[in-house]
């Protein structure tokens, strides 16, 4: 668990899509972010947001997911004021396209934002100020990374982008993806530069492992993507 001063973090988890979605907060000013919310836990989410007497500013998502439905559209209606953030190359809506080195700030704290292609082209990674934590998204999992077989998936991009993007952070840097599935909530970057099975192999090894892994696609992907192309808001 990181601890940085002033910084509130919490770390919630959706068991359908096993995906975390992540509350930061600066704890003088209260001013609040929320990374990869799932529309089935808005209400948990939010009466979280309450409970703690914070100030939601943005919810940020790391990419247009494929396995779940966000709900920062929905719970833009919910919180006045709230505003909804994703890459500019996701092709989606939301009120703050976000690109290479944006921040996004919350009380005296922010998210730098590193591009990170490879599983989506819109893919991106949020990195504290400090350098302490980042938010990977499904670029790279605990001991994994995000597949590249569908949604602009390019393995070899995907193996640049984690080299040159996550794996220059400090080894101390703690890891958060946006979903385990084997119960594990955190990593470090010197943990996935030592012992990530696949991005511990040269680029062509790892795009030889990524383009034989002959998955099914997720099951949610018909009805996911469409609707978070448009910030999980359906007709």
């Amino acid at each position: 668990m990181a601890m940085v001063k002033g910084l509130l973090f919490r770390q919630l988890f959706e068991s359908e899509s096993s995906t975390y979605t992540y509350l930061l907060a600066d704890a003088d000013t209260k001013e609040a972010v929320i990374i990869d919310p799932v529309l089935e836990t808005i209400d948990r989410d939010l009466k979280f947001v309450s409970e703690l007497g914070l100030k939601l500013t943005v919810a940020v998502n790391t990419h247009c997911h494929a396995d779940h439905i966000t709900s920062t559209g929905p719970m833009k209606k919910r919180v006045p004021g709230l505003k909804s953030a994703i890459s500019k190359l996701s092709g989606a809506s939301a009120d703050i396209h976000l690109t290479e080195g944006d921040k996004i700030p919350f009380g005296r704290h922010c998210l730098t934002v590193r591009e990170t292609p490879g599983h989506t082209d819109g893919c991106i990674t949020l990195v504290t100020g400090d350098q302490t934590m980042a938010f990977t998204g499904d670029a790279l999992l605990i001991r994994g990374c995000g597949r590249t077989d569908f949604q602009q998936g390019c393995a070899k991009r995907l193996y640049k982008s984690v080299h040159e993007k996550i794996f220059t952070l400090p080894d101390e840097c703690l890891l958060y993806p946006a979903h385990d599935y084997l119960g594990r909530m955190a990593s470090s970057v010197g943990e996935e530069r030592k012992f990530n099975p696949r991005l511990t192999k040269t680029m062509e090894e790892f795009a030889d492992i990524m383009n034989n892994l002959n998955l099914p696609n997720p099951k949610k992907m018909a009805t996911a993507v469409p609707a978070n192309l448009v910030c999980g808001l359906q007709d």
